[in-house]
């Protein structure tokens, strides 16, 4: 609902009031699928977002900050070269539908006045941002569009711009009523919000109901007049612009659920909240889900190679134990060869099995051992003590490298947990460094993709004692925080299973309530989470050390104590969050 073609219109009135006659002085393309621009405007620096991501395509200004890459994409400089000093001239929605054009006057390298516009179409997986000038001829684009993807409309430069197909739908701005109640008689007999996002341009499902909702008798959803609800609904239509009143609807946990650009009284569930701006609102809504999104999509690779290793660790491991299974027979092939040895004087060569008294039995019982026909008693007893040699080896190889396997499947599920955790991009990349130090995945060697991205930073907690605690997101974060902590801080971890660090930063006697909030965290934060009872070892940081040669992350310790946590996420909303 956030940026059906309703909101758009809104969105559009909103940026041109703002941004109209405003200069371009920089512009960013931080994403593939998105472009930020600073232009000065009413003696200020906005910042114009224009995304067409599949998922979550927007336009509107923003105060966040993102990262860019050390080299701009190809169509960053084209906009930069194209557009840099231009004047905006105008911000507007097309035809009801989502589509946004910005046109803008700039001067080319002649030094004339030249029309540049950029149309950010906002439709699914389908999303466009564009750059034509002023015969419609495209300059370039965040998505090509080749003849063999679509053999209707093509995206590529050189080519003219084709307006996506048009809908046999009323524009909102021309409502005209006797076209209306046309247009809602010739849906039949169907509720009138129905009727409505069929007739009328850009209007969700949500939306149409709630204009419906305006013009109904409560309980009702369909008109027993419809030519007098027709001109109703076109009086609301037309005086649409003169509504704005922009709020975001909230969960019982404060989490953004819808943007309106004005109150919807149909919408009884959740907290309203208002915004100065709609931008103000679509930011709030958009923001950490296109973050999560994105970050969802970076990582999938890694969380496949994850698995993948995991997997193989697994199938590995069940080898070792079945090779340890099978070398569980070595003391018994020993005490075969003894008990021949021990009676050679009765055995021949050429008897294929004998039962003889096992003298190593407390109770004395006789034990049955086969034997080779074509050996003598005493080649038969050496066959039985090379048995015994090559399974105690076998044992021995096969318990290293259980071991070893162990260790590469906690420092993998470790990782795969870790990636589970970030919140930005900084984390995400710290773990695929660290990966690729282990020859999990390829290093990234192209400077194009890098970025100068900043250090990751933990989870900040305030326990209800006012006592801060910090919570590593991963391996390398992990690693830093507890070796920079001082030697009285409190320092908690999960026991014998991946998870986070913790620390609790004071050196002075912590309170069982502080001591009990950060032994849930390191709980929540770890492999143990869904568990009934995770157990948390504590100790004090000066207790804490770090083999050398071991991986990030990895540390020993000692005088812990241990407690045993019960955790449900509750728990962890109640721990006041500072920084995330």
């Amino acid at each position: 609902m956030p940026m059906d073609g309703l909101t758009a219109g809104f969105a559009a009135r909103e940026l041109n009031q703002k941004l109209a006659g405003g200069r371009i002085d920089k512009i960013s393309q931080p994403e593939k699928d998105t472009v930020i621009m600073v232009i000065r405007s009413e003696g200020e620096n906005r910042r114009l977002l224009l995304c067409a991501s599949p998922n979550n395509a927007r336009c509107h200004l923003t105060v966040s900050s993102f990262p860019n890459p050390l080299e701009p994409p190809v169509m960053c400089m084209i906009l930069r070269k194209q557009l840099l000093g231009g004047r905006v001239l105008s911000v507007r929605q097309i035809a009801g539908d989502r589509v946004i054009h910005i046109d803008i006057d700039t001067i080319d390298e002649m030094g004339d006045h030249v029309l540049r516009r950029m149309i950010l179409e906002i439709m699914g997986r389908h999303s466009n941002l564009i750059l034509t000038d002023a015969d419609g001829k495209i300059i370039e684009a965040t998505r090509h569009v080749s003849p063999d993807m679509n053999r209707v409309r093509q995206i590529q430069p050189g080519l003219i711009y084709e307006a996506p197909p048009a809908q046999d739908k009323m524009v909102p701005e021309k409502a005209d009523r006797t076209e209306l109640f046309e247009r809602l008689q010739a849906q039949g007999d169907v509720p009138l919000h129905k009727a409505l996002a069929q007739s009328v341009m850009g209007l969700s499902s949500v939306s149409a109901k709630e204009l419906a909702f305006r013009v109904l008798q409560p309980g009702e959803d369909r008109a027993e007049d419809l030519m007098e609800a027709a001109g109703r609904l076109t009086d609301l239509l037309l005086k649409l612009p003169e509504r704005a009143d922009p709020c975001i609807m909230e969960d019982d946990s404060g989490n953004c659920t819808d943007v309106l650009p004005f109150p919807y009284f149909s919408i009884q569930q959740g907290t309203r909240k208002n915004c100065r701006t709609l931008s103000e609102a679509l930011e709030s809504y958009f923001g950490s889900r296109d973050l999560q999104d994105r970050l969802m999509q970076k990582s999938a690779s890694m969380v496949r190679v994850l698995k993948g290793q995991i997997e193989r660790c697994e199938k590995k491991l069940a080898l070792q134990e079945e090779e340890l299974s099978g070398a569980a027979r070595m003391e018994e092939y020993r005490i075969m060869g003894d008990i021949i040895n021990a009676n050679l004087w009765q055995l021949k060569k050429g008897m294929q099995e004998v039962e003889l008294e096992n003298f190593y039995d407390p109770e004395g019982g006789t034990i049955r051992i086969p034997l080779d026909i074509q050996l003598t008693p005493t080649q038969n007893a050496q066959r039985y003590f090379k048995k015994y040699q090559k399974a105690r080896s076998a044992r021995e190889t096969a318990a290293e490298q259980k071991e070893k396997t162990l260790r590469e499947l906690d420092y993998l599920e470790g990782a795969l947990l870790d990636v589970g955790k970030c919140v930005g991009e900084s984390e995400l990349e710290e773990i695929r460094q660290e990966l690729a130090k282990a020859g999990y995945v390829k290093r990234n060697t192209s400077r194009r993709q890098q970025r100068d991205l900043p250090k990751s930073k933990p989870y900040r907690y305030c326990s209800s004692d006012g006592i801060e605690i910090w919570v590593g997101k991963n391996a390398v974060q992990n690693e830093r925080m507890t070796l920079a902590a001082r030697p009285g801080e409190t320092w908690l971890h999960a026991k014998n299973m991946p998870g986070s660090h913790v620390l609790i930063r004071s050196e002075e006697k912590i309170p069982d309530t502080t001591l009990r909030e950060a032994a849930l965290l390191a709980a929540w934060y770890s492999k143990g989470q869904n568990s009934s009872t995770v157990p948390i070892d504590y100790t004090l940081r000066k207790y804490v050390k770090k083999p050398g040669g071991s991986p990030a992350g990895f540390v020993i310790y000692t005088n812990q104590h241990t407690v045993y946590m019960t955790v449900e996420a509750k728990d962890i909303q109640a721990i006041r969050l500072l920084e995330a």
